[in-house]
């Protein structure tokens, strides 16, 4: 079977590979991660991933508790590329052929961030694991996963989620009523501040019109799924001429 989108951008959450710990990184959950991307992969589906570091270090956490902000900002970027160099050795425990790249400077451990180098290596199907953000302090990965998207001309944001199975009409862990959505604009989640990711993210993907899905990420086979044509958790694309589908 064809897959559904020819290129995408794995948004990952570092809590995603913690499993069922309280911190860090499960080898188990590493590997199944990474035996689904292989999937993913074997269908000539060209992969670009971004990885989030909460599972190790919440810059915003730390600098609410007096730390300066860039400063905390920074170490999370280190706690990216701890999860990307993890998810790498279990890509090519896998056979998939892995690079990562930095959009800081680390040389000894990742490749530095080009986006021409980026894409030449997308194209000759290699999975890049793109970490530590933007580069810069104040922008949260969801930022850098929809920044990359756009660089790298992708034709969807897949946002993995820890076991959040897609956007709601308000918080289901403390309202009954609240509705999860099948599909939903830019624009709707933005107004109603439905806090799937931050705003400078979505205002990003709202303005190119890159749509995104938002899906529990620990669901195993999910994102094969999706690649499958499946309409799994929700969609978020523009425009959207009728109202927000529950």
């Amino acid at each position: 079977m064809a897959a559904q989108y020819r290129r995408i951008l794995l948004k990952l959450s570092g809590e995603a590979l913690m499993g069922d710990a309280a911190y860090g990184i499960d080898p188990a959950v590493t590997e199944r991660v990474a035996r689904e991307i292989r999937e993913v992969h074997e269908l000539g589906v060209q992969i670009g991933i971004v990885i989030g570091g909460g599972n190790i270090w919440r810059g915003l956490g730390a600098a609410s508790k007096g730390m300066d902000r860039a400063t905390a900002d920074y170490m999370g970027m280190l706690a990216t590329v701890l999860n990307g160099l993890s998810l790498q050795d279990a890509l090519e425990k896998q056979q998939v052929e892995t690079r990562v790249m930095s959009a800081i400077t680390i040389d000894e451990v990742a490749e530095p961030y080009v986006r021409r180098h980026a894409l030449r290596l997308i194209n000759e199907g290699c999975v890049v694991i793109l970490v530590a953000g933007t580069g810069n302090p104040y922008f949260t990965t969801d930022t850098a996963a929809a920044l990359r998207a756009l660089e790298l001309d992708v034709d969807i944001l897949l946002m993995a989620k820890n076991q959040v199975d897609g956007i709601y009409s308000a918080d289901p862990r403390v309202d009954e009523t609240a509705e999860r959505y099948t599909q939903i604009s830019h624009h709707h989640v933005i107004e109603r501040d439905l806090k799937v990711m931050d705003a400078a993210a979505l205002a990003l993907c709202r303005d190119r019109n890159l749509p995104l899905r938002v899906f529990d990420g620990t669901q195993e086979g999910a994102l094969r799924r999706i690649l499958d044509g499946e309409q799994i958790g929700t969609l978020v694309s523009s425009p959207l001429a009728t109202a927000p589908h529950a």
